[in-house]
């Protein structure tokens, strides 16, 4: 399948998908005519432009020389003809320099761009999620002045929380703000920052978590915009190392650290965290949207490897197609479904949010919330998954560099990493999603699910089991360890469950019963 068969493939599930018309419904610009127009234009750019970075760009890396990061020949320029061509700002507001776009359009475009250079990419989500951040918790004079630019490529932007000693442990950073003569002065050191350095744009912001008050934990952090230069001159931002890494070559992670460095305050002091999940929950969809390109990618090759590739059959006659093989055929059916079933999945959240925000529906918002960790992982999870298996389906060759898929296994390795590692996901669906949301979001899921699915025996037996696991699971709060022990497990069982229903909604239904297998599997270990 091509760019332009994703394309197709993408506009077929739109149109099975409920939120999409009554998106269209509010939106009369973003018809499927205007939305097909679109997708086409970003499978040229994404073929054109942004494929053929993806292995010179792997092979030579970012390069890190006296306190600079640089990167290989040609990436700067695809940037710019990307933030120009109006990719960058897609979904940000007119007013800000965006396009207005409906985040569903964005998500199925930028599937399209992370097939094509997903370390590229990383650049431009964290600059989209910081121009949404800006734009909803700055006062009007920040965000005229930051968005804009982000949107156009001119200035960049980062997310800054780890630490040396607080990775995932948030209350535990130590990077302080303190406030002199009027002034918020960020002191400190952060790890792990994607493109905290480059040569991609003329500046960059650094939106950080940092502490100003003794309050212990979360509590005590408050969210900072924090640039690397001001009128030109360097603000403190100390740039100490690239990390060399397994995958993304392209994508500088970096140490740095805070030397006095000028800060501007962002929304409430004292409530960093929060504000930023604006930020993070962009990202963590963006994730869905890197595994399902780099998924979508995986299944291409295998499938036309598998229809060029001849081996076997009769001696006596000339050799067949392996796609021809029983065991191959199973292999890249699984492939197929689990690529589009996760398609599905993102575009159905996708659709959800834009509803949930147009009409402030809080119901569509409990619901988008309640899947966001599913999509975030098992987007992140079939990202190297697909990749893997489609080496498989391509055996030795599939393990060299001739082709692409190993690096799309070693790109795709980190993504149930960041933004929230798979325990993470895991904890945060059963504490909050089921417990603290007292399983609001899981009810509407089963409503809606029984009602679309209402003919198929099947996903009934899936969405009944699922409602009784979560109700054991619901019981489990009096021990707390047992039921976060087997978390992960009520995690994939929920997968599942949705897996099912976008299975019935896309007519993959020989997908079905495996997931009844997977469901049963992921429901007996939770006891």
């Amino acid at each position: 399948m091509s760019y332009h068969e994703q394309v197709s493939r993408t506009l077929a599930i739109l149109a099975r998908t409920p939120g999409w018309a009554r998106l269209k419904s509010l939106r009369p610009d973003c018809d499927d005519e205007t939305a097909e127009a679109i997708l086409e234009a970003a499978a040229d750019f994404a073929q054109g432009v942004l494929d053929p970075l993806g292995g010179p760009g792997d092979r030579e890396g970012a390069r890190f020389a006296d306190g600079r990061v640089t990167l290989p020949v040609g990436f700067a320029d695809a940037y710019h003809q990307f933030a120009r061509s109006g990719w960058l700002g897609m979904d940000i507001a007119e007013a800000l320099g965006g396009q207005g776009l409906p985040l569903t359009l964005q998500a199925a475009a930028f599937s399209l761009f992370d097939r094509a250079c997903t370390a590229l990419m990383m650049a431009a989500t964290s600059a989209r999620a910081a121009a949404h951040l800006l734009a909803e918790v700055t006062d009007g004079e920040i965000a005229a002045e930051w968005v804009p630019n982000l949107a156009s490529g001119q200035w960049a932007a980062t997310i800054c929380i780890s630490e040396p000693d607080a990775g995932s442990d948030v209350g535990r950073l130590r990077t302080r703000a303190e406030l002199r003569g009027g002034e918020w002065i960020v002191s400190g050191n952060k790890i792990w920052i994607s493109f905290a350095d480059h040569d991609l744009a003329e500046r960059i912001g650094h939106c950080v978590l940092a502490r100003t008050n003794e309050r212990p934990g979360t509590r005590g952090l408050s969210l900072f915009l924090v640039p690397d230069t001001i009128d030109g001159k360097p603000n403190g931002v100390v740039i100490e190392r690239i990390e060399e890494k397994l995958g993304l070559h392209t994508s500088p992670t970096c140490a740095m650290r805070f030397e006095g460095s000028h800060a501007l305050l962002l929304g409430e002091e004292g409530r960093g965290l929060p504000q930023l999940f604006t930020m993070i929950e962009l990202m963590r969809v963006a994730t869905g949207c890197q595994g399902l390109g780099l998924a979508s990618a995986s299944a291409d090759i295998a499938e036309n490897y598998a229809s060029e590739r001849h081996q076997g059959g009769a001696a006596d006659q000339p050799p067949v197609a392996i796609a021809r093989h029983p065991d191959v055929r199973r292999q890249l059916f699984e492939i197929r479904s689990t690529t589009e079933i996760l398609r599905a999945a993102v575009l159905d959240i996708a659709t959800m949010m834009d509803m949930a925000r147009i009409e402030g529906d809080g119901e569509l918002a409990a619901l988008s919330g309640w899947m966001l960790p599913l999509i975030k992982n098992f987007g992140a999870e079939a990202g190297f998954d697909i990749a893997n298996r489609a080496i498989q389906v391509l055996g030795g060759a599939g393990y060299t560099r001739e082709w692409p898929l190993e690096r799309h296994l070693r790109d795709a390795r980190v993504m149930t990493i960041y933004e929230g590692t798979t325990g993470m996901q895991a904890l945060d669906f059963l504490t909050r999603r089921l417990w603290r949301d007292e399983g609001r979001g899981l009810a509407l899921f089963l409503n809606r699910a029984r009602s679309e699915a209402s003919g198929n025996k099947e996903v009934l037996a899936i969405l009944d089991g699922f409602a009784a696991l979560s109700v054991r699971m619901d019981e489990m709060q009096a021990d707390t360890d047992a039921a976060l022990y087997w978390a992960d497990a009520y995690m994939r069982a929920a997968w599942a469950a949705v897996s099912a229903l976008m299975a019935h909604r896309i007519g993959e239904t020989q997908a079905i019963t495996g997931l009844c297998a997977q469901f049963a599997y992921y429901d007996a270990l939770c006891g």
